[in-house]
């Protein structure tokens, strides 16, 4: 049985909460997505798009409002974060359960055709190197020519005095904007953890990183390398603000 409609749009109200927290300009970014999403979908009447690694569904129910003519297809492998999606965003998207670089992922998506683009907000930086690159070269073969990864993520910047001096500056940014009453990661699934209606979700969770769950410590230029060598023929930057850019590759 399904969680409570209710219950689904508290918990998912205090995760847009908590992530703001990490993310200070995560509507903007959402936004960058959708720009570019809606300028590649353009003239295609029922485009396919996969949001990889959508936790509750934050930047699908973003797309399906933006894009009402498209197919999303969101993937996850947190039963808690699905369920929450497929509760309070029950028709922005169909999600399904999945691991991200793990063999077969792609079958469980069951797709029924060629994306026309995939994206993904602060997830993909939570793979070890060897799972994203085979999730690279999966969405290569997924996508149709022409079609694009958009991601938008935390990522090191090249060279050790540029990482440091961009760290910085958004520490100082984040200080400035202030996180007054915001729960962290850490203490949002300690309190879902409490929650009996969220007991049987939780249970085949796996162990949670703390800090939104860690970070692989690849660098914009490794990204792009690990892109190109998966097939995507261009790869860059379309936006960025201290350490966290939106990334495009187009296959």
């Amino acid at each position: 049985m399904g969680l409570e409609t209710v219950t689904a749009g508290r918990w998912v109200a205090r995760w847009e909460r908590q992530q703001q927290r990490y993310a200070i300009d995560r509507e903007e970014r959402f936004t960058v997505i959708a720009d570019v999403v809606e300028h590649v979908l353009a003239g295609r009447d029922r485009p396919l798009v996969a949001d990889l690694g959508c936790g509750p569904g934050s930047l699908a129910a973003r797309l399906a409002g933006r894009l009402p003519y498209a197919t999303v297809v969101a993937v996850d492998s947190d039963p808690l974060l699905l369920e929450l999606g497929r509760a309070h965003h029950a028709d922005a998207a169909r999600f399904v359960r999945a691991t991200l670089g793990a063999d077969g992922w792609t079958a469980a998506l069951e797709l029924p055709g060629p994306l026309d683009a995939a994206v993904s907000a602060t997830a993909l930086h939570c793979l070890s190197e060897g799972a994203l690159r085979r999730t690279y070269e999966d969405l290569a073969a997924l996508l149709r020519p022409g079609g694009v990864l958009v991601n938008s993520d935390m990522l090191r910047p090249d060279g050790s005095r540029t990482a440091r001096i961009a760290q910085h500056v958004g520490r100082r940014r984040a200080e400035r904007q202030g996180t007054p009453d915001r729960e962290d990661w850490d203490s949002w699934w300690a309190a879902a953890a409490r929650d009996p209606e969220l007991a049987g979700l939780l249970a085949p969770r796996p162990v949670q990183q703390s800090a939104a769950g860690g970070h692989n410590g690849l660098t914009l230029r490794r990204h792009l390398a690990l892109l190109r060598a998966a097939g995507f023929h261009d790869a860059g930057t379309v936006w960025q603000c201290s350490t966290d850019f939106v990334l495009v590759a187009v296959r």
